[in-house]
């Protein structure tokens, strides 16, 4: 392990931090992660390489800071559009590709629609069958109360 060292900083020292953050921010790296290299390589702890550079440092970078945040972006522009590049297709491969996707797909949807009517179908008959049977009992109950309305007038009529 090397030395912690405690003595002033100088300005190549301070030079080498800003060369460090500024390459970990154009390369898309976190500040922690370009002050623990820089700590690696000026003999000093990733804390004191963070607050000279918060303290002291940065203040001097802030043109280079946006410039490198600024190349950051366009390399990641660049990297989508090369992500693009490489699956570039032609109208072939698309007509190719919908041919024999749609078949399979007006397949499925189908049999989906199939065994939802089918379903809907056992449904209706267990819906007839029910229907079936109230009215019965509802044919039932119809005479049960013209029977008791019947007895209940006789009832009247002989107690009159």
């Amino acid at each position: 392990m090397s030395a912690i060292r405690q003595d002033a900083w100088t300005e190549e020292e301070d030079l080498l931090l800003a060369e460090i953050v500024l390459r970990f921010i154009r390369e898309g790296g976190t500040q922690l992660q370009a002050f623990a290299e820089a700590s690696r390589q000026l003999s000093r702890t990733a804390a004191a390489c963070g607050f000279r550079w918060n303290a002291y440092v940065r203040k001097q970078y802030r043109e280079a800071i946006e410039f490198a945040k600024q190349q950051r972006k366009k390399q990641k522009t660049v990297e989508k559009k090369e992500i693009v590049r490489d699956k570039e297709i032609d109208l072939h491969d698309v007509i190719t590709f919908l041919q024999a996707f749609q078949p399979d797909q007006q397949l499925q949807e189908n049999k989906k629609l199939k065994r939802e009517i089918e379903q809907l179908k056992e449904r209706i008959e267990k819906l007839q069958n029910e229907k079936e049977v109230l009215e019965k009992q509802l044919q039932t109950m119809q005479q049960d109360y013209k029977s008791l309305i019947n007895i209940l007038e006789r009832a009247r009529q002989l107690s009159v």
